[in-house]
C-alpha cells in the first residue's frame, strides 16, 4: 500500500534534572555542594533519503520520542545528553506544523532539518553556591522538550512523470524502460498507487490514470496530481487507436489547468504509444495533430525492441537538452 499523507506527533527529550547532593566521604563528613547538571534532551531531525518511496513506516506509527537527558550526579558528575533522533523520509516530503501552519520541504539528503528541540538540563546544586549561600540545598529541574503535532505529505520527486488517462500504457511503457514491475491488465485503473522505476540514473514515477474531473475528486486523480508538481519532465502517453487523441490530450492539460496552471509549463512529450494497432497513415495524422503544437513526438509499439531503446535515448537527449536550456 503506498502511503504519502500521514500524521505524527513528535517529542524531543526532556532535560535531565540537576542533582542537590554534598561532598562526603571518609575524609569529609560535611563537604561542600557538589551536586551535577542533568544532560540535554535530544533534538529530533527530519533528513531525506533516496532509499525511500513513502511514508509507510508511519503508516502504524504515529508517535516518535527522543530520548531524555541523564540527571546530574553527586561528585560534580554531569548527566550524558542524550543522543539526536533523525527520523528519514523520502525526498519530496513536505512536513507542517499543525500549530502554526509553518512548512518545511526535504530535497535533498545531506541537510538535516530540526523540527523540534530537546530540554536543557538543569543545573545541579554546585552551580548555585554564593559567597552569601555556600551550601545551597536545591538544584533546577531539566526543561521539558518540545512536542509538535505535524501533517507529513509526500510529493514524489522524479526525473520524468508518465501522464496520460487510464489504460493509455504508462505502466508497460515503465517495465519495458526500467526494472520496474507494476500491475499490467486491459482495463482502465490497473495502477492504483505510482510506480517507480530506474533508467540508468533516471527517476521514472507511472503516475495513476487521470479522468475527466480529476481535479474535483473523481477517479484516481486527484490523489495523485500532487506527484507530478515535482517531475522535471512529463511523458504524455496517447493511445495511438483512440479516435479523438486531440481530445483525450485535452482532458489532462484542462485538469492540469484547474488542479495548477505552473503543471502546464513543464516540458512535455507526447508518446503515441500502441502504434503496432493502427496503420502509418493514421500514426502520420496523429503526430502532426501534436507537432502543430510544438510538441516533440515519439511513437512507440512495445513489441518492438529497436523503437524501445531509440525511445530511452529520445528521452535522455531531450532531458540534456531540457537542462542545457535552463543552464543558460
Amino acid at each position: 500500500m503506498f502511503v504519502d499523507n500521514v500524521k505524527l506527533i513528535i517529542k524531543a527529550g526532556n532535560g535531565g534534572n540537576g542533582a542537590s547532593t554534598f561532598l562526603r566521604n571518609g575524609m569529609t563528613a560535611r563537604g561542600g555542594p557538589d551536586g551535577g547538571n542533568g544532560g540535554n534532551g535530544g533534538d529530533i531531525y527530519f533528513q531525506g533519503s533516496a532509499n525511500l518511496n513513502d511514508l509507510k513506516l508511519f503508516r502504524f506509527k504515529k508517535k516518535i520520542t527522543a530520548d531524555d537527558g541523564v540527571s546530574g550526579k553527586h561528585r560534580k558528575l554531569y548527566g550524558k545528553n542524550a543522543e539526536h533522533t533523525t527520523i528519514r523520509v523520502p525526498l519530496g516530503t513536505r512536513i507542517t506544523n499543525l500549530e502554526n501552519g509553518k512548512v518545511f520541504e526535504i530535497t535533498d539528503e545531506n541537510t538535516p532539518i530540526l523540527l523540534a528541540r530537546g530540554g536543557k538540563g538543569g543545573r545541579g546544586n554546585f552551580e548555585f553556591r554564593t559567597a552569601i549561600n555556600q551550601a545551597p540545598t536545591y538544584s533546577e529541574l531539566g526543561t521539558l522538550g518540545q512536542k509538535k503535532e505535524l501533517h507529513l505529505e509526500l510529493r514524489l520527486i522524479a526525473d520524468i512523470g508518465l501522464i496520460g488517462l487510464p489504460n493509455a500504457g504508462k505502466s508497460s511503457l515503465l517495465a519495458a524502460v526500467t526494472n520496474a514491475n507494476p500491475k499490467i491488465a486491459n482495463y482502465p485503473f490497473t495502477t492504483l498507487e505510482p510506480n517507480i522505476g530506474m533508467m540508468d540514473n533516471l527517476t521514472i514515477a507511472d503516475i495513476p490514470g487521470l479522468i475527466e474531473g480529476a481535479s474535483t475528486g473523481k477517479g484516481l486523480g486527484i490523489k495523485f496530481l500532487k506527484h507530478i508538481e515535482k517531475t522535471k519532465i512529463l511523458l504524455h502517453c496517447i493511445d495511438s487507436s483512440d479516435p479523438d487523441p486531440k481530445k483525450t490530450y485535452d482532458i489532462v492539460r484542462n485538469e492540469f489547468a484547474e488542479f495548477n496552471k505552473e503543471l502546464l509549463e513543464k516540458p512535455e512529450v507526447i508518446v503515441l504509444t500502441k502504434t503496432d494497432l493502427v496503420d502509418e497513415k493514421t500514426l502520420t495524422a496523429n503526430r502532426k495533430i501534436f507537432e502543430k503544437l510544438g510538441k516533440e513526438v515519439i511513437g512507440i509499439s512495445l513489441f518492438d525492441d529497436d523503437a524501445v531503446e531509440t525511445l530511452t535515448e529520445e528521452i535522455k537527449q531531450f532531458i540534456q537538452s531540457t537542462n542545457d536550456q535552463k543552464s543558460l
